[in-house]
């Protein structure tokens, strides 16, 4: 499938794909080599961003109705496609296939119809004169061409969270997935291809040089990465030198606060779906349970037997798992090492161990015991790891939720509305639940604070971030 999806992608449709460098696919749950993927250098980039410069005029002046039918129309395929999209999503992330469709290409399709609407709802202020014998009013038009680097723990709902913003406010794209998984992203270009102007979205592929290359490209109008923090600045920093639009979606290190009148059962049962969905390959995953003293033990030993019931690890074809396998050797020795270093204070109360000796699997793991300033705490994971530490009154957990360099998500557990109300308040997260964790829907933003990022994906604010506001202001009198 891999080789059929390349022949029109790279540096727009019509190119050749490169040979002279490439690159091993590692399939996570068996650790055998299933396809080589071309590495993109410099020729492939100027191609992609000339094909991407050359179909920005003709989308640009395109009506928002026909955007919007675009878009329309590649929902539709991607839909009638699913079974297609959730085989590669499989095999390049190790994801359960049973369930992929359902939690995942839905959703993509979904929020490529959201974005539809979005097309035809350009807002700006109402023409009026505001200075005697002038009319002024606001103009909502495309960025330009945008560069957009993806990661790898959701390739295809990144990609379109990612470039259905973009091409519904009339942008063009160059776009450069992980380079673990790039086959979801490569078959979703050539379904855009069927529906859109020559050279629209083009796809490069590599590794960090490649994203270098794709950030740092002087025809790029706009940067919009998803990613590590490490990598998130180092794109700021790149822009900033010619002044590039920036758009980041970074990491997370989510509380979930739960407190004694909390319904117990359905907060363990949240939070253990939560943590330790996709691996706990997600910013938002709840990685960090805060629970009040007086019912700490008592959690901790329901969080350790609903892990044991219902966060099961295995190969995607397995039936009973909740997720795959981390996504790659050195995701796990990543993982392991947080592990290895775990000071003695910390106890290990269920897994804290790989799984098996072949494809990359981790046991989910609740860690108890954990201080405020303990590297577990303060730094991401980015796997099936939970921790969980006590806190005695409000202003404390408010504190120790707060208390990390991330601002993406969070969770509240109470049935008390006063106290719901005061922590959507203080919590300093971009996305605050309440009695859930975890759910999102098209129609909502995302994105955070601190070194979680800025700017908003999803929603009509994802929308409007593609956008660039232009005053027009005519005399009444000539």
């Amino acid at each position: 499938m891999l080789t059929t999806v390349l022949r029109n992608v790279i540096a727009g449709r019509a190119a050749e794909v490169p040979t002279e460098a490439t690159m091993d696919l590692i399939d996570p749950a068996t650790e055998e080599v299933y396809g080589r993927a071309p590495i993109s250098g410099a020729v492939e980039v100027d191609a992609a961003y000339a094909a991407a410069d050359g179909a920005f005029a003709q989308w640009r002046d395109a009506t928002p109705a026909d955007r919007q039918l675009a878009l329309f129309r590649i929902a539709e395929e991607m839909k009638e496609r699913a079974e297609e999209f959730a085989d590669l999503e499989s095999q390049d992330t190790g994801k359960p296939r049973a369930s992929l469709v359902a939690d995942e290409i839905d959703q993509s399709v979904d929020q490529l119809r959201f974005f539809a609407g979005a097309a035809r709802s350009l807002e700006g202020r109402a023409a009026g004169e505001y200075l005697a014998g002038h009319t002024s009013y606001v103009r909502r038009e495309p960025v330009g061409v945008i560069g957009q680097v993806t990661p790898w723990n959701y390739p295809l709902n990144m990609a379109v969270w990612k470039i259905g913003p973009a091409l519904a406010a009339g942008n063009a794209v160059v776009l450069k997935p992980a380079e673990t998984t790039p086959q979801s992203t490569l078959l979703l270009a050539e379904v855009v291809a069927n529906h859109t102007p020559e050279g629209l979205f083009n796809v490069v592929l590599g590794d960090r040089e490649t994203g270098r290359m794709l950030v740092e490209h002087p025809r790029a109008d706009m940067v919009a990465i998803t990613g590590s923090v490490r990598a998130g600045m180092e794109v700021a920093k790149s822009a900033a030198s010619d002044l590039k639009r920036v758009h980041l979606e970074l990491g997370g290190k989510a509380p979930a606060v739960v407190f004694p009148d909390a319904n117990l059962e359905k907060a363990v049962e949240g939070i253990v779906t939560g943590a330790y969905f996709n691996a706990g390959q997600d910013c938002t995953a709840a990685t960090r349970v805060i629970v009040h003293e007086s019912i700490h033990d008592e959690f901790v030993a329901a969080l350790v037997a609903r892990t044991h019931t219902h966060a099961r690890t295995g190969g995607p074809h397995e039936d009973g798992i909740l997720y795959g396998a981390v996504n790659s050797r050195a995701q796990l020795d990543g993982v392991s090492g947080f592990i290895e270093r775990l000071p003695a204070h910390i106890r290990v109360e269920t897994g804290g161990r790989r799984q098996g000796d072949r494809g990359y699997f981790w046991e989910a793991t609740v860690l108890s015991g954990v201080r405020q300033d303990d590297e577990v705490v303060q730094r991401e994971i980015f796997g099936p790891v939970l921790t969980v530490q006590s806190f005695s009154d409000a202003d404390q957990a408010l504190a120790f939720a707060n208390g990390v360099p991330f601002a993406l998500a969070a969770s509240v557990w109470t049935r008390d509305h006063a106290t719901a109300m005061r922590f959507t308040r203080d919590l300093d997260f971009g996305c605050v639940w309440v009695n859930t964790h975890i759910p999102f829907v098209s129609d909502m933003p995302h994105g955070g604070f601190k070194h979680s990022g800025y700017g908003k994906d999803l929603s009509q604010y994802g929308f409007d971030d593609y956008t660039r506001l232009k005053h027009v202001m005519s005399a009444l009198q000539v």
